[in-house]
């Protein structure tokens, strides 16, 4: 009896196990409901987001991550030619402008200096003599008019001679031969007049042209002396040009002269990167400049530092003209099959001078730019 009992209570607790299961499926189905009804809402929210922010921010900005660092860098060349005598300045260090960063042999340069240098005092003291050459040519003038004064005395005296002896050569009284001899005096005595009155007529013109070289300039006016100095200010300049010094602060870069190294002018030893003065080309795509304009705002990120540091710069200008216009083969689009591309142009970007302070860029870094456009009319 008691197993027939027990035998038709087995199939009771087999239903009771069925009914859990069914029971577990049908909440595991309310669960997946449950989540699909909420990811489709947060799909719904997200898609919501993203119209709104597009409805307030969109077609305010225009970006492009085709852009670099870029800089107006200095180059450091020679002026003169020469040997290398020391290099002062290495790869990468930063320099102040006027630091000497090269030095060239100046021993021809010294030479050449002293040289000068004698010139300009020979010059000075040519120039010197000229105003005691005045000084003498002054006395030889008084000399000259007391040599006109005596001559013309003397033809005076000739002169009354010969009148005197042709009253009396009439009567007698004189013979032939005196009043020759008096005829003779008075052409001497105006031969030495004439003579006189040349000799000071040569004094003037000499202290004249002599006058004419000190005349209305100072010592350090006269030319001589001025064309002597100006030779020795060249000649120092060539001493100063043997040092190449930093023309801008920045950091040394492509740096290629070596002691003993025999240079020649114009040859490009190294340059000058002003990290400090950096800017940005942005090649932004010609369908999105339309609203670009000089001086908008411009947030820009860098893959140096990350999007966690924010640089801010504004727009200097366009280029004049894109990328391809100015390769060295430019595209001829007027022959063969013609594919329109979407031609990119350069935008100049001036970066914050503070920002670069703290977070140093260097030449050729990879940028990301956003122009806010939603000023431009």
């Amino acid at each position: 009896m008691s197993n027939t009992a027990t035998f038709a209570k087995a199939p009771a607790g087999a239903d009771v196990g069925a009914a859990g299961v069914a029971a577990q499926v049908r909440a595991a189905r309310a669960r997946r409901r449950r989540l699909l009804i909420w990811l489709a809402v947060a799909v719904a929210a997200a898609a919501a987001l993203y119209a709104a922010y597009a409805l307030a921010f969109g077609g305010k900005t225009v970006s492009t991550d085709n852009a670099y660092v870029g800089a107006d860098v200095a180059q450091v060349t020679p002026l003169i030619a020469g040997p290398v005598a020391k290099v002062l300045a290495r790869e990468t260090e930063a320099v102040k402008a006027g630091q000497p960063l090269v030095t060239l042999d100046d021993a021809d340069a010294r030479i050449a200096v002293d040289q000068a240098q004698a010139a300009l005092g020979q010059a000075e003291r040519k120039v010197e003599t000229y105003d005691a050459n005045d000084t003498a040519l002054a006395g030889q003038l008084s000399a000259r008019d007391a040599d006109i004064a005596r001559a013309r005395s003397d033809l005076d005296r000739a002169r009354t001679d010969l009148e005197r002896r042709q009253a009396l050569s009439a009567s007698g009284a004189v013979s032939g031969d005196e009043l020759t001899n008096a005829k003779n005096k008075y052409a001497e005595a105006q031969a030495a007049l004439a003579q006189a009155q040349a000799s000071r007529a040569a004094a003037v013109g000499a202290r004249e042209a002599n006058r004419v070289l000190i005349a209305g300039v100072s010592l350090a006016q006269n030319p001589e002396v001025a064309a002597a100095r100006a030779r020795l200010d060249a000649a120092k300049l060539m001493l100063e040009r043997t040092v190449l010094k930093a023309p801008i602060d920045g950091i040394v870069s492509k740096k290629q002269v070596e002691v003993g190294q025999q240079v020649a002018v114009g040859a490009p030893l190294m340059a000058i990167v002003p990290a400090g003065e950096a800017y940005v080309d942005a090649n932004f795509k010609e369908v999105q400049l339309k609203k670009v304009r000089p001086g908008q705002p411009v947030v820009l990120t860098s893959d140096l530092y990350g999007s966690d540091v924010k640089f801010h710069g504004r727009v200097r200008g366009l280029s004049g003209g894109t990328g391809s216009a100015f390769s060295l083969i430019p595209a001829q689009n007027a022959s063969g099959n013609w594919i329109k591309v979407v031609q990119r142009l350069p935008v100049r970007i001036d970066l914050d001078r503070k920002e670069l302070a703290e977070h140093p860029l260097r030449v050729g870094l990879s940028m990301k730019a956003a122009v806010d456009i939603s000023g431009a009319r």
